[in-house]
């Protein structure tokens, strides 16, 4: 008969497996494939158009939907009065853009002209970009929680409990990080509130964890 502790060690094996396959197949596919950044982190082309007129995003969202179905497109109001659109996708051939126009004009009485339209090049975002607002914050967070539980859980062993806190918090953010290259899940504005909550998770885990390990040696000392 196998023992609780022996059950146990065989899930923590098969859950650090598993881990550890997500983790080198979210390496292989992002050295190969790479992340899947959302378009507005992309080498992008953009146009703006002057309508003149308040506008419903909706309606532009229906005019680039026949021009170039299936594509992703993003779509924002600019200008302090709003009547100017800006249209941005993965790429705007001269025939997209006049099509554009043409049925922008048709929609709202408009007399825009291809040669007033410019399509923008827009560059893409590195990641190291996306994540630099975040890093000072994160660092000075974790290491007051570092602090925190050197304390709390002294009697665990600081080194120790330090050590298996900054080696979880990696690890689950790694995870965290081949999830979405694996599933292609876009590098955007999702991407720091998950990377928060699975932090988030992670600590509290970390804090039951450490809680139940100060009452067995209370309960063994006790037992004493």
């Amino acid at each position: 008969m196998e023992t609780n502790k022996q059950k146990m060690t065989k899930k923590s094996k098969i859950v650090i497996g598993i881990i550890a396959l997500v983790i080198i197949v979210g390496i292989i596919v992002t050295l190969t494939v790479g992340l899947n950044f959302d378009l507005r982190y992309q080498d992008s082309k953009r146009i703006e158009l002057y309508l003149e007129t308040d506008f419903n995003i909706s309606d532009i969202k229906q005019i680039t939907n026949e021009v170039m179905p299936g594509e992703q497109v993003i779509i924002q109001k600019v200008e302090v009065y709003e009547d100017t659109v800006s249209i941005t996708a993965k790429d705007i051939t001269d025939e997209q853009k006049q099509s554009i126009i043409d049925k922008a004009n048709e929609k709202y009485g408009t007399e825009l002209s291809a040669d007033s339209v410019e399509v923008e090049s827009v560059p893409n975002t590195r990641g190291r970009d996306i994540i630099k607002p975040y890093i000072t914050p994160f660092a000075i967070a974790t290491l007051i929680i570092l602090v925190y539980m050197a304390i709390r859980y002294r009697k665990l062993g600081v080194v120790k409990t330090l050590l298996k806190t900054i080696i979880i918090l990696v690890v689950a953010q790694v995870t965290l990080l081949s999830v979405m290259a694996i599933t292609r899940i876009p590098i955007g504005f999702i991407t720091i509130p998950l990377v928060i909550t699975v932090y988030l998770l992670t600590l509290v885990g970390l804090t039951s964890y450490f809680e139940k390990q100060v009452a067995n040696r209370k309960e063994e000392k006790t037992g004493k």
